[in-house]
């Protein structure tokens, strides 16, 4: 049973870091692609980046680029996601995915239905 647990969330000031992770289990977690998206209140599931399975390469979301950075540690079946320089727009619950497809181009992780698999998501709040 696959299994994502997200952490690292919280209350921040604007200008501030935050360093997400997404533990894995119940998967051949380096044979999958991973991706964080975010929801706000009243908006869509919007994609924030993706990370190929070898780690390779990597996809920026347009809101997030040059501030967010995704990697992962397949020897820990972890991935992460650095943001800094957060902005009271970032404010979302955060979720990781797994897409087991293996594809190449923003165009096979930038939409929600790539995924197969989710996360419960945890709250990042950046106040103004």
């Amino acid at each position: 049973q696959v299994q994502l647990v997200e952490s690292g969330g919280g209350l921040v000031s604007t200008g501030v870091s935050l360093r997400l992770s997404c533990a894995a289990s119940g998967m051949p977690f380096s044979s999958y692609s991973m991706g964080w998206f975010r929801q706000a209140p009243g908006k869509e599931r919007e994609f924030v980046a993706a990370i190929s399975w070898i780690g390779s390469t990597t996809y920026d979301g347009d809101s997030v680029k040059g501030r967010f950075t995704i990697s992962r540690d397949n020897a820990k079946n972890t991935v992460y996601l650095q943001m800094n320089s957060l902005e009271p727009e970032d404010t979302a619950v955060y979720y990781c995915a797994v897409a087991r497809r293996h594809c190449v181009g923003l165009g096979c992780y930038g939409s929600a239905s790539d995924y197969d698999y989710w996360g419960q998501g945890t709250q990042v709040t950046v106040s103004s």
